[in-house]
């Protein structure tokens, strides 16, 4: 299931803008001292780094990732969660924008 709402939360109004624009995020943190964070990735083939373990889900749009160390890329649509391990890296492509909830580990 989509998340639709984040009920509770605090935003970061000053945006985190990466690669020209390509990835535009809000950082939130919810009641309980839980981080994430809210955002887009425009059109686009990206590297990211992790510091943290990550839980990426799709609420929009879609994705195809590929895993430091992999050599596959997989599909990821509304309501679909895919995870990155700490001090990592993952590759996504992205065809059409790709609207996402990042879960902090």
């Amino acid at each position: 299931m989509t998340t639709q709402t984040l009920d509770g939360v605090t935003v970061n109004t000053q945006a985190n803008v990466y690669f020209d624009g390509k990835c535009v995020s809000h950082g939130i943190a919810l009641a309980d001292g839980t981080k994430k964070s809210v955002g887009v990735i425009l059109p686009s083939t990206l590297t990211f780094n992790t510091g943290a373990p990550e839980i990426m889900e799709c609420v929009a749009g879609s994705c195809e990732y590929k895993l430091d160390g992999t050599d596959n890329w997989v599909k990821s649509t509304p309501g679909e969660k895919f995870s990155i391990p700490g001090n990592s890296k993952f590759d996504i492509r992205v065809t059409e924008s790709y609207h996402y909830i990042c879960h902090f580990a």
